[in-house]
């Protein structure tokens, strides 16, 4: 089992920076890839990025591509997510997501989901 809470969201101007964070229990956090997926009102969830467990392999969906970091530290048992140059459109609820084996871009294949936490980018 793995626990995963969310911190770090919070209101932001347009060009601003945020860097929410993802702590996770249990002794196995450095055996999983984790992901940060993020949901608009009235929106499906969408994938934003992934790392693999050694956290040396990354992926970002193309609307982050080069604004976004994710990254981790397994002696934290934590991963994080730095966003730069946000504009309105990355206002929503950014959850983060464990799974145990590769990173997908879909909802489905991740085990384990926090609860979320709300960014906001006002223009």
């Amino acid at each position: 089992q793995v626990r995963l809470v969310e911190s770090g969201g919070g209101l932001v101007q347009a060009g601003g920076s945020l860097r929410p964070s993802c702590a996770a229990s249990g002794r196995t956090f450095s055996t999983y890839n984790m992901g940060w997926f993020r949901q608009a009102p009235g929106k499906e969830r969408e994938f934003v990025a992934g790392i693999y467990w050694s956290g040396y392999s990354t992926s970002y969906a193309d609307s982050v591509e080069g604004r976004f970091t994710i990254s981790r530290d397994n002696a934290k048992n934590t991963v994080y997510l730095q966003m730069n140059s946000l504009n309105a459109e990355d206002t929503a609820v950014y959850y983060c997501a464990a799974t145990p084996t590769n990173v997908r871009k879909v909802v489905r294949g991740w085990d384990y989901w926090g609860q979320g936490t709300q960014v906001t980018v006002s223009s």
